[in-house]
């Protein structure tokens, strides 16, 4: 039995934002032999061969097209894993730099998600991202992350707020500042970002900057049980699904087998690189134009896909169990969790659920089910998203983690190995 916990650290911790998470991506799968695609470009594209296409720096789609029958068509369908690259967080201002009472250097920063404020609070913080420079008469990208601490925001001490310990509400722009350092530090923060990029100042033309927590992701609990880290929503079930893919690359089953990775899930997925947008819908239609599929064809091919949307769920917490169903509740370490909504939040229906079940039968990997309590509204994810775009039967899962959208979550230590065990079954199947 491999554990798969220290690359799980290594992913995250080199994934500081939506941008270096699909680099990574990236590297590995040239590395396993895919070849990336431009949207740009014709695509020349063949049975028997694995490929992969970007966009936006911050999503990406990865397709094995596995050899062709002489006696069958070429494909029966797709099967699909989705999950979502991006984290909650502070993104930078264009002009992030604030001086106050003549002395402190602070970054003006804003909410990017549903974040839990208090949790980023006295931590050690950095930035990473993308700049964009032109050169040869192009807009050319490149990812900066400033490996070291160089911020923090500072809690108010409790002698000058006595209620601290009643509750708090912050105010972003005043409480969620974070401080760099003395004013002489002034126009420190361009001079990062270039360095970093290899470019002079005047070249950065424009940017997407992202503060993150810098603490290292690890093992807690008296038998090391847990994992504690941040952005395992959702960056855990996005290196489930890779390692997955990766193992179940034979190219001689009926499947193409793809992984789906979109970013803005956190702010609802209405961009070109999101959920919503035509992203999935193009790369299937390329997919189908290259390998000179007929309509009749490709519509007899959606009907018999499946999609799995994988984004962490809620575990039972152990302080606050009156806040989860009273059935339908899962515990880390306890396996996959199907998720269930009845006004469809998400997209899973009792074929789909039966589906997974059997996947994980097949996997021979423990699965649990979540719904919200009647009285509490909860968050969406991918699968019905996706679906608006491409209509095939989606079923929703994911990990059972504590504390969804802090800067440091908790998970099982056993439940990564149980997502990669049933995704290469179904990549397989």
């Amino acid at each position: 039995m491999k554990d798969y916990i220290e690359s799980l650290f290594q992913f995250i911790d080199g994934s500081p934002t939506c941008y270096q998470a699909v680099d990574r991506i990236g590297k590995r799968l040239a590395q396993a032999g895919y070849r990336e695609l431009s949207e740009k470009e014709p695509w020349q594209i063949a049975a028997g061969e694995r490929y992969y296409v970007k966009r936006n720096d911050s999503s990406l789609i990865a397709f094995s097209i596995p050899k062709q029958k002489e006696t069958e068509a070429l494909s029966k369908g797709f099967h699909i894993v989705a999950a979502h690259s991006d984290s909650p967080c502070f993104k930078l201002k264009e002009k992030p730099e604030l001086t106050v009472e003549k002395q402190y250097l602070k970054w003006n920063v804003e909410k990017y998600g549903g974040m839990i404020l208090s949790s980023w609070l006295d931590r050690p913080l950095s930035v990473a991202g993308r700049v964009v420079v032109k050169e040869q008469e192009k807009m050319v990208t490149k990812l900066v992350n400033i490996e070291r601490d160089v911020a923090v925001i500072p809690n108010l001490a409790i002698h000058m707020n006595r209620d601290m310990n009643k509750g708090v509400e912050y105010n972003p722009q005043i409480d969620m500042q974070p401080c760099v350092g003395s004013i002489g530090d002034q126009g420190g923060y361009l001079k990062l970002l270039a360095e970093e990029a290899g470019v002079e100042e005047r070249d950065i033309l424009g940017q997407d900057i992202f503060l993150y927590n810098r603490d290292r992701c690890k093992r807690v609990g008296i038998e090391e049980e847990w994992i504690c880290g941040p952005r395992l929503d959702d960056l855990e079930c996005v290196y489930g699904a890779l390692e997955a893919l990766l193992l179940s690359e034979s190219l001689s089953g009926d499947y193409i087998n793809m992984l789906a990775v979109f970013d803005n899930e956190e702010v609802g997925s209405g961009t070109k690189q999101g959920a919503d947008s035509t992203f999935l819908k193009d790369v299937l239609a390329r997919i189908r134009s290259g390998l000179h599929i007929g309509e009749e064809h490709y519509q007899c091919m959606l009907a018999d896909s499946f999609l799995i949307s994988a984004d962490n769920a809620h575990a039972v917490h152990p302080n606050h169990p009156e806040k989860a169903d009273p059935e339908n509740k899962p515990y880390l370490n306890e396996g996959i969790v199907i998720k269930f909504h009845g006004s469809q939040r998400y997209a899973t229906d009792a074929y789909s659920a039966a589906v997974m079940k059997d996947i994980c039968h097949q996997a021979q990997v423990p699965y649990q089910v979540y719904a919200n309590r009647s009285d509490i509204i909860g968050g969406s994810t991918l699968g019905n998203i996706l679906m608006a775009q491409v209509s095939v039967n989606t079923v929703d899962i994911g990990l059972p983690q504590l504390a969804m959208h802090s800067a440091c979550e908790t998970a099982g230590a056993k439940d990564i190995e149980y997502l990669i065990r049933a995704l290469q079954a179904f990549y397989q199947r």
